[in-house]
């Protein structure tokens, strides 16, 4: 290496490392806008790109095929519900509207109602007319069987009756006379007595005559008895006839009073037959329960028995009467329904109970339709999420879209152990597109625990979590904006605004090239911007409302950012901003608030010893590790043995931990600054104390790109401000995080000053040589290091470790006797045997709830 080289001259690398603020941000002219104010902008219709989603969603209701339903997957936020709702309600606008759905009375089988289809509008008007028949046949039948008429042809009957039957007894008293009996008809049934000289004997009498002549009495009787079995015989068969007779007449005149009612009402549902049908079964009912219709209706409060014969006669008209399911009169194409609350009633529908004299009855108008129901021949939106929170929904959803009907069951005549009679209602034929809105997450899980899903659910359209920089959706911002300010009646933003809002939407997704999809949050800050700039008095929003918005939104969240911060300048938290230490360096973590998320600097130390290769992570011993970084971690081993257990083994004991870290730790992030740490131990070489590191490394020593880099770099220089900023103090961050840079306006200002630095660097070596300011070094033609950098010293400790060991082992030598000292103590039984060849290193790693 030469002295020009920047990998021999530290101070050159940092400077080619460092970023000039032009690359800490990208920011909008607002020059380049064409407009003034959102005012002289056209409102968004529809979304801002995802061509891929609105693709899927297009082919996703347009394939009619059994299983080809649809999974919405995105961020919530993404705009996920808000575009499927405006595609679905203008694509259903070009479908037909589905049939009304009703449920009658069985007259064959009263515990299952018959389900009925109609065409839209006419299943309420079904219902009406009923309910208009009923009423009117409650005036004119009792007025028919008031008639005189009706009394003339009813007295008739009976007085045909009275002659036959009166006839029959003349007949019977006649023979009795000509036998010398007598017949008297008593409660106990017709009695015959006896007659002598044309008196009547009395049983006493009757016991006192000569025994023949008692035999000759009962002689001439049993043709009396048979003939008194015949005549009432046939006095029952002329009653009974005379019964049906009056039935006959009383359904002849019921029929009759009805007969107009009825034509007209049978004429306008001729063309559906199932209600043809229906309506035939009612006018056969209707003379078989004249009873209902022939109770004088109280003009008082009815007593008791009255109230129970009313109650009574009410729910016996009832069955001829029509619960409509499904109105779909106001409907325009296809429903398209979005069930908030998708529990198992909710969505198959359920039968309501109601108390009658002390007892709990039902009966088919109080079921009730579900979701299912409504979307029925449409589109049902459901969120997955709220779907599952109901163990027996999810079930329920999947059962009706195989079985393609809709059964409408109480979920306690499924569990009950004692089966009781209930309703059974006949199941609904089911033609319904479901649409489930969810997570990527709830996706895979599902995928991978239920075999049905991916059968039922075939479509999947994804929501992309942002959206690429350009000239298009710069324009869809504005015009998202536009609507969000039109909708809400808000102020309007001039184009700086809008400026500043779109440059706010990059960094949501901290990309330079990229915008945020989660125009939830842009709505948000819309709302809040424009709030404001009321409050400034801005007849328009400007960017120095956005900017004021934000301010405010961050000031309504970060108290634990600030109380953090305050404990680190009290150095309550030991964090260092200036001097150099040996084996320590600050680490960046992220802590997710969920409405906030803020860096914060952790404090990594190591101790390094002679030992037998265990390299230890305290947080791993103590379950405070999360795996990705514990296989951070765990990466460090395979550095070392590849940069430096070539020639003997690693003979080390190392411990490296996060000071004052009580939380569990997670992500990889931090595994570039452990090895920093690791080697500044080995090297002996200290580290610059006013630079931070963010950043993980593979095996090879090249630094990877890692998340939340904006607010790692931004939670550093708040605290190295508010101890005091140096002019060396700085970040080191990956290459790859260059375009993910959206730093606050506070930062960059700093960096333009030389108050505070931020490099990029490609591999460990120019990170070290940063924080040491000595060369990290490269191999020589020999495999050797030059003197005088990082990787030399680390050799020559390693070495010298190794040498260490293995003449401690040795012991002292007898002759030709060799006696082995006690081996150094062993690693602890929970350590990890490498499978180096070489190094033997062992490794131990940890977990955290702040993300490195």
């Amino acid at each position: 290496m030469t002295q020009g080289d920047p990998q021999a001259n530290p101070a050159m690398l940092a400077q080619r490392a460092a970023l000039t603020p032009a690359q800490l941000r990208r920011t909008l002219d607002p020059a380049t806008l064409p407009f003034t104010t959102t005012a002289e902008v056209d409102p968004l219709e529809g979304l801002i790109g995802q061509p891929r989603a609105t693709e899927a969603l297009d082919f996703g209701v347009g394939v009619t095929a059994y299983g080809y339903n649809l999974y919405v997957s995105g961020r919530p936020g993404s705009g996920r519900e808000s575009t499927v709702r405006r595609f679905l309600e203008e694509y259903a606008q070009s479908l037909p509207t589905p049939p009304d759905w009703v449920y009658v009375y069985n007259f064959a089988d009263a515990d299952q109602p018959l389900a009925l289809a109609l065409p839209a509008g006419r299943g309420a008007q079904l219902a009406r007319d009923l309910d208009e028949f009923i009423r009117a046949a409650q005036r004119v039948i009792p007025r028919a069987f008031e008639s005189e008429e009706y009394d003339r042809r009813r007295q008739q009957l009976l007085n045909h009756l009275n002659e036959q039957r009166e006839a029959r007894w003349r007949a019977l008293e006649e023979l009795a006379r000509q036998l010398g009996f007598a017949v008297q008809v008593t409660p106990a049934g017709v009695v015959t007595v006896p007659l002598i000289n044309g008196q009547p004997l009395t049983p006493e009498q009757f016991q006192l005559l000569p025994p023949a002549l008692q035999q000759d009495i009962e002689r001439r009787g049993q043709p009396l008895q048979e003939a008194i079995a015949r005549t009432l015989r046939e006095v029952r068969q002329l009653e009974k006839d005379a019964a049906e007779q009056l039935r006959q007449l009383n359904r002849n005149v019921a029929l009759f009073a009805i007969g107009t009612l009825f034509d007209e009402l049978h004429e306008r549902y001729a063309d559906l037959p199932d209600v043809a049908r229906f309506l035939e079964q009612i006018r056969e009912d209707i003379p078989e329960h004249l009873d209902d219709f022939l109770v004088q209706q109280p003009a008082e409060v009815p007593a008791p028995l009255a109230q129970m014969q009313l109650l009574q006669q009410q729910e016996h008209l009832a069955r001829y009467r029509v619960n409509v399911l499904v109105d779909n009169s106001t409907t325009r194409g296809a429903p398209v329904i979005f069930e908030r609350t998708p529990g198992y009633y909710n969505l198959v529908g359920r039968i309501e109970y109601r108390a009658l004299f002390g007892a709990m009855v039902t009966d088919f108008h109080l079921i009730r339709p579900g979701s299912l129901h409504r979307a029925n021949g449409g589109f049902l939106v459901l969120h997955l999420a709220d779907l599952l929170r109901d163990p027996f929904a999810w079930d329920a959803l999947k059962r009706a879209l195989t079985t393609r009907q809709i059964v409408i069951e109480n979920l306690g005549s499924q569990y009950t152990p004692v089966p009781t009679t209930t309703l059974r209602p006949q199941p609904i034929p089911l033609s319904v597109k479901v649409v489930l809105i969810g997570t990527p997450m709830l996706y895979s899980i599902l995928s991978a625990v239920d075999e049905t899903f991916k059968e039922l659910f075939r479509v999947r359209a994804d929501f992309s979590p942002d959206l690429p920089w350009d000239d298009d959706h710069v324009r869809g911002y504005a015009a998202f904006i536009s609507r969000v300010v039109r909708e809400n009646s808000l102020r309007h933003f001039d184009r700086g605004a809008v400026a500043r809002v779109i440059e706010y939407g990059a960094r949501l997704v901290e990309h330079q090239r990229r915008l945020s999809a989660q125009l939830l949050e842009i709505a948000n800050l819309v709302t809040e911007a424009s709030y404001w700039a009321g409050r400034a008095g801005h007849e328009v929003v400007t960017a120095t409302d956005v900017d004021e918005a934000i301010r405010h939104k961050i000031y309504r969240s970060n108290l634990i950012e600030e109380r953090i911060r305050d404990l680190i300048a009290d150095d309550t938290i030991m964090i260092e901003t200036s001097g150099a230490r040996v084996g320590q360096i600050n680490g960046l973590s992220v802590i997710d608030l969920g409405d906030y998320a803020f860096g914060r600097p952790t404090r990594i130390t190591t101790r390094v010893a002679l030992g037998r290769g265990a390299l230890v992570s305290i947080e791993r011993e103590i379950a405070l590790s999360g795996p990705i970084h514990s296989k951070g971690f765990l990466i460090l081993s395979n550095y070392l043995m590849g940069m430096y257990a070539q020639d003997f083994p690693l003979s080390i004991s190392a411990s490296i931990t996060f000071e004052q870290a009580y939380e569990e730790i997670e992500g990889d992030s931090a595994s570039s600054a452990e090895l920093y740490a690791l080697l500044s131990a080995l090297a002996d070489v200290p580290i610059n104390q006013g630079i931070a590191v963010t950043g993980s490394v593979n095996q090879h020593g090249e630094i990877q790109a890692i998340g939340g880099v904006n607010e790692k770099i931004e939670g550093f220089f708040a605290v190295c401000k508010a101890k005091g900023l140096t002019g060396d103090q700085g970040v080191i961050i990956p290459v790859a995080n260059v375009q993910n840079l959206m730093l606050s306006q506070e930062v960059i200002d700093a960096v333009a000053a030389g108050q505070f630095h931020i490099w990029a660097v490609r591999t460990v070596d120019e990170g070290i040589a940063i924080l040491t300011g000595m060369p990290a070094g490269e191999r020589g033609p020999d495999g050797s290091f030059p003197e005088g950098t990082v990787h030399r010293r680390v050799v020559d400790r390693l070495r010298e470790y190794a040498e260490r060991l293995r003449d401690f082992g040795r012991g002292p030598v007898s002759g030709d006797q060799h006696t082995e000292a006690p081996a150094a103590p062993a690693a602890s039984p929970a350590s990890e045997p490498s499978t180096g060849s070489k190094s033997s290193l062992r490794l131990r790693s940890t977990r955290t709830g702040v993300r490195g």
